[in-house]
């Protein structure tokens, strides 16, 4: 699923990484753990979390992956828009809750990211 499309079914507002909306997600993890995302997150998912500190976009780089929504319109600090854009992450922000945010995703097509 192309990235500019998740980006449309959750109403979401681009931060930073503008140039990611081209590419291609394979699947979703949505976690607030940061220690399961490392554990269990795969590096072509797009990571949903209603957490929003600098551990994040820590734990985003670290898995490989470089797309991050933020759910229930959380906005992160500017400090943490511009340690995104410096490591070339994709981060939008959107309304809707985690839950809801699966949701959409995997009725439109992007499956969850399997366990390693």
């Amino acid at each position: 699923m192309k990235l500019s499309l998740v980006r449309d079914l959750l109403d979401a507002v681009v931060l930073s990484g503008e140039s990611h909306l081209e590419e291609e997600v394979q699947s979703g993890f949505g976690c607030d753990l940061m220690s399961d995302v490392l554990c269990f997150a795969r590096e072509d998912a797009i990571l949903l979390t209603g957490l929003v500190n600098k551990q994040v976009l820590n734990t985003a780089d670290m898995a490989n992956m470089n797309s991050i929504i933020f759910v229930r319109d959380k906005m992160p600090s500017q400090e943490m828009i511009d340690m995104a854009k410096e490591r070339n992450l994709l981060v939008m922000s959107t309304k809707y809750i985690l839950f809801e945010c699966c949701g959409i995703l995997y009725k439109n097509g992007l499956k969850g990211a399997h366990l390693r």
